[in-house]
Protein backbone atom coordinates (compact mmCIF):
# COMPACT_ATOMS: atom_id res chain seq x y z
CA UNK A 1 0.00 0.00 0.00
CA UNK A 2 1.11 3.31 -0.78
CA UNK A 3 1.11 6.34 0.73
CA UNK A 4 -2.13 7.45 2.21
CA UNK A 5 -3.60 11.05 1.81
CA UNK A 6 -6.15 12.15 4.35
CA UNK A 7 -7.84 15.15 2.85
CA UNK A 8 -9.12 16.25 6.43
CA UNK A 9 -13.17 15.44 5.40
CA UNK A 10 -12.68 16.97 1.98
CA UNK A 11 -12.48 14.24 -1.29
CA UNK A 12 -8.72 13.91 -2.32
CA UNK A 13 -7.93 13.50 -6.15
CA UNK A 14 -4.34 12.87 -6.69
CA UNK A 15 -3.01 14.47 -10.20
CA UNK A 16 0.28 13.86 -12.35
CA UNK A 17 2.18 16.82 -12.86
CA UNK A 18 2.17 16.48 -16.26
CA UNK A 19 -1.76 16.92 -16.17
CA UNK A 20 -1.81 20.22 -14.62
CA UNK A 21 -1.40 22.63 -17.82
CA UNK A 22 -4.81 20.96 -18.31
CA UNK A 23 -6.67 23.01 -15.84
CA UNK A 24 -8.58 20.05 -14.77
CA UNK A 25 -6.75 20.19 -11.31
CA UNK A 26 -8.64 23.65 -10.86
CA UNK A 27 -11.68 22.58 -12.17
CA UNK A 28 -11.97 19.60 -9.77
CA UNK A 29 -11.22 22.18 -6.90
CA UNK A 30 -14.22 23.78 -7.66
CA UNK A 31 -16.06 21.27 -6.55
CA UNK A 32 -14.51 21.75 -3.32
CA UNK A 33 -11.96 18.59 -3.73
CA UNK A 34 -8.56 18.91 -2.27
CA UNK A 35 -5.82 18.19 -5.45
CA UNK A 36 -2.55 16.52 -4.60
CA UNK A 37 0.03 17.22 -7.45
CA UNK A 38 2.35 14.33 -7.79
CA UNK A 39 4.41 12.46 -10.64
CA UNK A 40 2.39 9.46 -11.01
CA UNK A 41 3.97 6.31 -12.03
CA UNK A 42 1.06 4.40 -13.34
CA UNK A 43 -1.89 6.76 -15.08
CA UNK A 44 -2.82 10.11 -14.83
CA UNK A 45 -5.24 10.99 -11.69
CA UNK A 46 -5.72 8.21 -8.64
CA UNK A 47 -9.29 8.58 -7.18
CA UNK A 48 -9.22 5.74 -4.90
CA UNK A 49 -6.79 3.37 -3.57
CA UNK A 50 -8.27 0.91 -6.17
CA UNK A 51 -9.01 3.37 -8.81
CA UNK A 52 -7.18 4.98 -11.55
CA UNK A 53 -7.88 7.14 -14.67
CA UNK A 54 -6.15 7.27 -17.96
CA UNK A 55 -6.87 10.32 -19.74
CA UNK A 56 -6.70 10.34 -23.36
CA UNK A 57 -7.55 13.20 -25.50
CA UNK A 58 -9.16 12.04 -28.96
CA UNK A 59 -5.58 13.03 -30.66
CA UNK A 60 -3.44 11.06 -28.15
CA UNK A 61 -5.42 8.04 -28.11
CA UNK A 62 -5.16 7.92 -31.54
CA UNK A 63 -1.47 8.40 -31.60
CA UNK A 64 -1.34 6.08 -28.79
CA UNK A 65 -3.00 3.35 -30.73
CA UNK A 66 -0.45 3.72 -33.63
CA UNK A 67 2.86 3.77 -31.30
CA UNK A 68 1.15 0.86 -29.14
CA UNK A 69 1.96 3.36 -26.29
CA UNK A 70 -2.36 2.56 -25.14
CA UNK A 71 -1.99 -1.04 -24.16
CA UNK A 72 1.75 -0.88 -22.49
CA UNK A 73 -0.32 1.77 -20.37
CA UNK A 74 -3.05 -0.71 -20.07
CA UNK A 75 -1.62 -3.17 -19.08
CA UNK A 76 0.17 -1.56 -15.98
CA UNK A 77 -3.41 -0.02 -14.88
CA UNK A 78 -4.19 -3.27 -15.03
CA UNK A 79 -1.18 -4.37 -13.08
CA UNK A 80 -1.18 -1.81 -10.00
CA UNK A 81 -5.11 -0.58 -10.04
CA UNK A 82 -8.34 -3.15 -9.08
CA UNK A 83 -10.89 -0.81 -11.10
CA UNK A 84 -9.00 1.03 -13.76
CA UNK A 85 -11.08 3.82 -16.16
CA UNK A 86 -10.26 4.93 -19.71
CA UNK A 87 -11.35 8.37 -20.26
CA UNK A 88 -11.81 9.46 -23.58
CA UNK A 89 -12.06 13.06 -24.02
CA UNK A 90 -13.45 14.89 -26.87
CA UNK A 91 -15.39 14.63 -30.52
CA UNK A 92 -14.15 13.35 -33.94
CA UNK A 93 -13.12 9.91 -33.07
CA UNK A 94 -13.65 8.83 -36.03
CA UNK A 95 -13.14 11.85 -38.50
CA UNK A 96 -10.15 12.79 -36.83
CA UNK A 97 -8.22 9.64 -37.91
CA UNK A 98 -7.20 8.02 -41.33
CA UNK A 99 -7.07 4.95 -39.37
CA UNK A 100 -10.69 2.95 -40.99
CA UNK A 101 -13.52 3.42 -38.20
CA UNK A 102 -14.10 -0.71 -37.85
CA UNK A 103 -10.25 -0.75 -36.65
CA UNK A 104 -10.84 2.01 -34.25
CA UNK A 105 -13.87 -0.01 -32.96
CA UNK A 106 -11.94 -3.42 -32.90
CA UNK A 107 -9.36 -1.59 -30.54
CA UNK A 108 -12.04 -0.31 -28.16
CA UNK A 109 -13.60 -3.50 -28.30
CA UNK A 110 -10.15 -4.92 -26.88
CA UNK A 111 -9.70 -2.14 -24.19
CA UNK A 112 -12.98 -3.10 -23.03
CA UNK A 113 -13.12 -7.49 -23.25
CA UNK A 114 -9.26 -8.18 -23.13
CA UNK A 115 -8.19 -5.42 -20.82
CA UNK A 116 -11.49 -5.04 -18.68
CA UNK A 117 -11.35 -1.10 -18.46
CA UNK A 118 -13.78 0.82 -19.29
CA UNK A 119 -14.16 3.49 -21.94
CA UNK A 120 -15.92 6.51 -19.94
CA UNK A 121 -16.24 9.51 -22.95
CA UNK A 122 -16.23 12.95 -22.10
CA UNK A 123 -16.65 15.94 -24.89
CA UNK A 124 -14.33 18.39 -23.03
CA UNK A 125 -12.10 19.26 -19.78
CA UNK A 126 -15.17 20.27 -17.56
CA UNK A 127 -16.96 16.96 -17.95
CA UNK A 128 -13.58 15.25 -17.18
CA UNK A 129 -13.11 17.35 -13.81
CA UNK A 130 -16.87 16.56 -13.33
CA UNK A 131 -17.02 12.80 -13.93
CA UNK A 132 -13.80 12.29 -11.81
CA UNK A 133 -15.23 14.65 -8.77
CA UNK A 134 -17.99 12.17 -8.69
CA UNK A 135 -16.07 8.72 -8.94
CA UNK A 136 -13.43 10.12 -6.15
CA UNK A 137 -16.84 10.91 -3.76
CA UNK A 138 -18.48 7.78 -4.53
CA UNK A 139 -14.86 5.55 -3.60
CA UNK A 140 -14.07 7.75 -0.54
CA UNK A 141 -17.24 8.50 0.67
CA UNK A 142 -19.75 5.52 -0.07
CA UNK A 143 -17.33 2.92 -0.70
CA UNK A 144 -14.89 3.96 2.08
CA UNK A 145 -12.17 3.87 0.05
CA UNK A 146 -9.06 5.48 1.16
CA UNK A 147 -6.84 7.66 -1.55
CA UNK A 148 -3.21 5.83 -1.59
CA UNK A 149 -0.15 7.15 -4.12
CA UNK A 150 0.72 3.82 -5.78
CA UNK A 151 -2.91 2.39 -5.24
CA UNK A 152 -3.46 -1.72 -4.03
CA UNK A 153 -2.12 -4.33 -6.89
CA UNK A 154 -4.45 -6.62 -7.55
CA UNK A 155 -3.86 -10.30 -7.71
CA UNK A 156 -2.49 -11.34 -10.91
CA UNK A 157 -3.06 -14.50 -12.12
CA UNK A 158 -0.35 -17.12 -13.55
CA UNK A 159 -2.38 -16.91 -17.22
CA UNK A 160 -1.94 -12.75 -17.08
CA UNK A 161 1.70 -13.13 -15.51
CA UNK A 162 2.43 -15.56 -18.23
CA UNK A 163 0.86 -13.41 -20.71
CA UNK A 164 2.56 -9.86 -19.70
CA UNK A 165 6.09 -12.25 -20.26
CA UNK A 166 5.49 -12.59 -23.45
CA UNK A 167 3.71 -9.12 -24.16
CA UNK A 168 7.28 -7.77 -22.90
CA UNK A 169 8.99 -8.53 -26.55
CA UNK A 170 8.89 -7.15 -29.81
CA UNK A 171 5.50 -6.32 -31.59
CA UNK A 172 3.64 -8.32 -29.28
CA UNK A 173 0.26 -7.42 -27.93
CA UNK A 174 -1.75 -9.43 -25.64
CA UNK A 175 -3.44 -10.86 -27.99
CA UNK A 176 -0.80 -12.48 -29.55
CA UNK A 177 1.21 -13.43 -26.27
CA UNK A 178 -2.47 -14.97 -25.87
CA UNK A 179 -2.33 -17.19 -29.33
CA UNK A 180 1.35 -17.83 -28.68
CA UNK A 181 0.90 -19.03 -25.16
CA UNK A 182 -2.57 -21.56 -26.20
CA UNK A 183 0.06 -22.80 -29.40
CA UNK A 184 2.62 -23.80 -27.39
CA UNK A 185 1.23 -24.33 -24.30
CA UNK A 186 4.15 -22.75 -22.16
CA UNK A 187 6.40 -19.92 -21.87
CA UNK A 188 9.32 -22.24 -21.40
CA UNK A 189 7.97 -23.67 -25.22
CA UNK A 190 7.60 -20.73 -26.88
CA UNK A 191 11.14 -19.77 -25.67
CA UNK A 192 12.67 -22.55 -27.42
CA UNK A 193 10.68 -22.07 -30.49
CA UNK A 194 12.77 -21.54 -33.67
CA UNK A 195 12.00 -18.63 -35.78
CA UNK A 196 9.70 -20.38 -38.38
CA UNK A 197 7.69 -22.25 -35.61
CA UNK A 198 6.87 -18.45 -34.69
CA UNK A 199 5.58 -17.42 -37.89
CA UNK A 200 3.00 -20.19 -38.04
CA UNK A 201 0.96 -18.01 -35.57
CA UNK A 202 -0.97 -15.26 -36.57
CA UNK A 203 0.10 -11.64 -36.12
CA UNK A 204 3.74 -13.19 -36.16
CA UNK A 205 5.48 -12.20 -39.52
CA UNK A 206 9.38 -12.85 -40.15
CA UNK A 207 10.55 -9.64 -39.34
CA UNK A 208 8.73 -9.86 -35.84
CA UNK A 209 10.54 -13.21 -35.38
CA UNK A 210 13.86 -12.16 -35.90
CA UNK A 211 13.29 -9.34 -33.71
CA UNK A 212 11.90 -11.43 -30.99
CA UNK A 213 14.79 -14.15 -31.44
CA UNK A 214 17.49 -11.76 -31.32
CA UNK A 215 15.98 -10.30 -28.01
CA UNK A 216 15.65 -13.81 -26.61
CA UNK A 217 19.46 -14.85 -27.93
CA UNK A 218 21.63 -11.82 -27.68
CA UNK A 219 23.64 -12.06 -24.79
CA UNK A 220 22.96 -10.07 -21.96
CA UNK A 221 25.15 -6.42 -21.79
CA UNK A 222 25.26 -5.06 -18.76
CA UNK A 223 26.38 -2.04 -19.69
CA UNK A 224 23.04 -1.31 -21.41
CA UNK A 225 24.70 -0.72 -24.68
CA UNK A 226 22.71 -3.83 -26.82
CA UNK A 227 21.16 -3.03 -30.19
CA UNK A 228 17.88 -2.13 -30.17
CA UNK A 229 15.43 -4.69 -30.88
Amino acid sequence: MGQKIIGAGKIAVVVDTHETGTNIDKLIESYGARVVIRSIEVGDYILSDRVAVERKTIEDFLSSIKDGRLFAQLTELNRNFESPVLILEGNGLFSRSKMHPNAIRGVMASIVTDYKVPILPTTGVEETAAQMFWIAKREQEDEKKPISIRGKKKTVTMKEKQEYLLAGLPKISKITAERLLKHFGSPANFFNASENDLIEIKGVGRLTAKKIKLVLDSEYDNRGEGSNA
